[in-house]
């Protein structure tokens, strides 16, 4: 380091007050004792698993003090401190945490939904509406999948460019100042191995948006050192291709500074955060020679792996060890003093635990205190003492036991005096039902928004067409709704491959970049996790994106963000943020391996929590954009690919009418028989029903619509009163989606009592269909493959009538 760069060091240093820096101090080793705390509590069995901090703590410090009022953070779970340092978490919710208590006012982050070290702030009210973010210091849900926060924090740095550029959203200032709100992310070294780190990277450097990354490197990824990681063991070296070459232009900043250095790093945040923060410069700070004094987590010992001489190095570099030696050798604070802030730090950590454990525990207490008392009842009534003995005794004196417990010896009991008409009967059962409603609202609540803005409360609005409406194309429905809602709602922006110049490969939002310009309509590199991410984090902050994946086949980039992050984010908070999200793509019949994918299965799955709506034509889904764009829930809409030049009407109010998620629609009255479908399925359906029709069968059609929700309020089980049989048909792989909607309407809607035939499916081939029509005929069903499977099964009831025809 030069004389000149160390006299700006000791200069950024000096701004600080001896108060500041011993306020850092106290922190980092309340941080430090509340991660020794914690994996002794793991040990104990007062907590199931514990992921800590320790060791991140000088750097963290360092971070907080850059990070301002309506920043974002988009971490990992070894945050705490940095947490801590700018007043986003209690050392009480830290122990919270831990304990796993199902309570947000407790533990605001998860309510208890997530295992400790996964932050987050609550962005909502409790009306489900946003806070003013820009007066808050904000941080993004984490998840578990390491490099799985960076999609998200491009899209978070990206609604700085939006608020700043775009002059139409310099008015919501509830979420942005100009634009000057920086993202820092947090990641470990080995995790920058990840593709997603790589491709979050690129895309902040092609769009030049205000993203600060910190890679604190430890040199481990759990057992695995990092010359197995990284080429050259160093990230920073790698990434000096990212270097820009001077200011104004294209590229990234990046520094390296060691994490027990306070000074240097108090100097390094100030520097790079300026930067990210007036320039829309990226910024990638490389942490280097962090220590991790508990290893890994309370799932093994780092002594395993780790050599003597490491463990030997690690403790001299301790950084708090270093924070120490600093401020003793710069005159700061004596040995008395920095003594009595480790000693008070640690009874304050002991102080939170406690009260936090008392928290958590002591209602559950009283919960068993309550049902012991009705299961004594009923014993004394019943007469049955010796038979509950052995299931009421060991719950009553269990010395930590946890609301399954209580729970399970009331249903166990229940079953056991089940026939027996007693009042304390009835008094446990009562209890059991509140206690099951309770124990749903703690652990399986708010998978799906629960404001006035949620999907399902979105009036419905009938599409309106004028007696003289000529046949457009399908694409220009949409691109006449895409149109009308751009002109409605500034926040509304579209990104993906080819989206702007050529208006997507399909043309609906053909001409809308030269009416909207390239901050609405904008395109991106082939880069679908991160188009998604960038969605994700934007629609965080208050604005409403909608990402193209170009083909539902390269859904599978991508659906592992949308899996992790979007689809668990209402859940994994309890209604403490959102991101309403539209994915925009195409699928089901064209041509080859790669571009007639319907993976539906793999997206039921996997995506529990956002809204999935599979429209037959493109009226249908300008429908459904028109509810999304409304409400306040993520959700992919799955367009047909091979409608696009189909010829449809325009709508009247094409960019008002509204289509109702959940609710089929019957688009043939039969008699005979329901067949229940979806997408581009419903025209070959149809061609076979007029085919079906010529022999004598009437066939009732369904197009479900959605996916997700499911037929809401059980219109398919109407259609089965009067059929009594049921054939599903899509275009997905055997036992795909037509095994959920068989599970839907049978098992859940309990319609199988209506059936008079055994229910069928009529799926695809489980390979991907080849290319050519012909691939397409032999590999998807088609109009001969729907006669004949309806006919089978008329013929079953009616042999004399239908006979055989091969």
């Amino acid at each position: 380091m030069s004389t000149a760069e160390t006299a700006d060091l000791m200069a950024t240093v000096a701004t600080l007050s001896k108060e500041e820096l011993l306020r850092d101090y106290r922190l980092g080793w309340e941080s430090r004792h509340a991660s020794l705390a914690g994996r002794k509590e793991v040990f104990m069995g007062k907590a199931k698993f514990g992921i800590f901090g320790d060791g991140k703590e000088v750097p963290q410090l360092a971070m907080a003090r850059a990070f301002r009022a309506g920043d974002w953070r988009s971490g990992y779970y070894r945050d705490q401190t940095f947490m801590l340092a700018i007043g986003e978490l209690t050392l009480q919710q830290y122990f919270a945490q831990l304990y796993a208590h199902p309570d947000a006012e407790a533990e605001p982050a998860t309510a208890g939904r997530a295992m400790n070290g996964h932050f987050g702030t609550r962005l909502l009210d409790d009306d489900g509406q946003f806070k003013n973010l820009a007066e808050s210091k904000n941080s993004s849900a984490d998840i578990s999948p390491t490099g799985g926060q960076m999609p998200r924090l491009v899209g978070l740095a990206y609604a700085s460019k939006l608020y700043r550029q775009n002059p139409e959203l310099h008015d919501m200032t509830q979420f942005s100042v100009n634009g000057n709100e920086v993202a820092f992310g947090t990641i470990g070294n080995a995790s920058t191995s990840e593709g997603m780190f790589f491709e979050a990277l690129n895309a902040a450097g092609v769009l030049q948006i205000p993203m600060l990354v910190s890679v604190w490197d430890d040199h481990y990824g759990i057992s695995v050192p990092a010359e197995y990681q990284t080429t050259k063991q160093n990230i920073s070296e790698i990434l000096k291709g990212l270097q820009r070459e001077g200011e104004g232009q294209q590229g990234f900043e990046i520094f390296v500074v060691k994490g027990w250095d306070y000074a240097a790093l108090i100097d390094t945040y100030q520097r790079a955060a300026e930067v990210c923060r007036t320039q829309h410069v990226p910024v990638l700070i490389h942490v280097t020679e962090v220590t991790q004094p508990q290893g890994h987590s309370t799932s093994g010992s780092h002594e395993r792996y780790k050599s003597k001489d490491r463990l030997s190095w690690e403790e001299e570099h301790d950084c708090l060890r270093k924070m120490r030696d600093w401020l003793l050798t710069d005159g700061q604070a004596s040995e008395e003093e920095l003594n009595q802030i480790e000693l008070e730090a640690k009874d304050t950590v002991k102080q939170a635990r406690i009260a936090a454990w008392d928290a958590f525990f002591n209602p559950i207490k009283q919960e068993r205190e309550e049902v012991v008392g009705l299961l004594n009842k009923l014993v004394a009534e019943t007469g049955t003492e010796h038979e509950l003995h052995e299931l009421v005794e060991p719950l009553a004196h269990n010395p930590a036991p946890i609301r399954a417990d209580l729970v399970r010896t009331a249903r166990r009991v229940l079953r056991r005096v089940r026939g027996l008409r007693s009042m304390a009967r009835r008094d446990l059962q009562n209890w059991l039902e509140q206690a099951l409603a309770e124990n749903a609202n703690r652990y399986n609540s708010y998978l799906y928004s629960q404001s006035e803005d949620a999907a399902l409360n979105i009036e419905e609005i009938k599409a309106e067409f004028a007696p003289n409406a000529p046949q457009v194309d399908g694409r220009e429905v949409l691109q006449a709704c895409f149109e009308a809602n751009f002109r409605r709602d500034p926040r509304i922006f579209a990104i993906g491959e080819d989206v702007g110049r050529i208006g997507d490969v399909n043309q609906a939002f053909a001409g809308l970049q030269e009416k909207f310009g390239e901050l609405r309509v904008t395109d991106t590199g082939i880069r679908e996790c991160t188009i998604v991410g960038q969605g994700i984090g934007a629609a965080m902050r208050g604005l409403r994106p909608i990402t193209e994946i170009q083909y539902l086949d390269y859904l599978l980039y991508a659906i592992q963000i949308l899996s992790d992050d979007v689809a668990s984010l209402q859940y994994r908070t309890k209604g403490g943020q959102k991101a309403p999200l539209i994915v925009r793509t195409r699928g089901h019949r064209l041509e080859g391996i790669w571009h007639s994918g319907s993976p539906i299965q793999m997206i039921l799955g996997s995506i529990r929590g956002i809204h999935l709506c599979v429209p037959r034509d493109m009226t249908q889904a300008a429908g459904f954009y028109n509810t999304l764009l409304r409400a306040d829930e993520p959700a992919i809409v799955i367009e047909c690919l091979n409608g696009y030049r189909l010829k449809e009407r325009i709508p009247q109010n094409v960019g008002e009418f509204t289509v109702p998620l959940g609710m089929p629609e019957v688009i043939r009255e039969g008699q005979d028989l329901t067949i229940v479908t979806y997408g581009s399925m419903c025209r070959i359906v149809q061609d076979a029903a007029k085919q079906l029709a010529e022999v004598g069968i009437s066939v009732e059609i369904i197009d479900v619509q959605t996916l997700l929700p499911f037929d809401i309020e059980h219109l398919i089980t109407d259609s089965l009163r009067k059929t009594n049989r049921v054939l599903f048909a899509d275009e997905d792989v055997p036992g795909g989606a037509t095994a959920y909607m068989m599970q839907q309407v049978l098992d859940e809607q309990g319609a199988y009592q209506l059936l008079d035939s055994a229910p069928r499916c009529l799926s695809a081939q489980a390979h991907r269909p080849p290319y050519g029509s012909d691939g397409d005929y032999f590999s998807k069903p088609n109009a001969e493959d729907v006669f004949d499977t309806v006919y089978e099964m008329m013929q079953e009831s009616d042999p004399k009538r239908f006979a055989s025809i091969y």
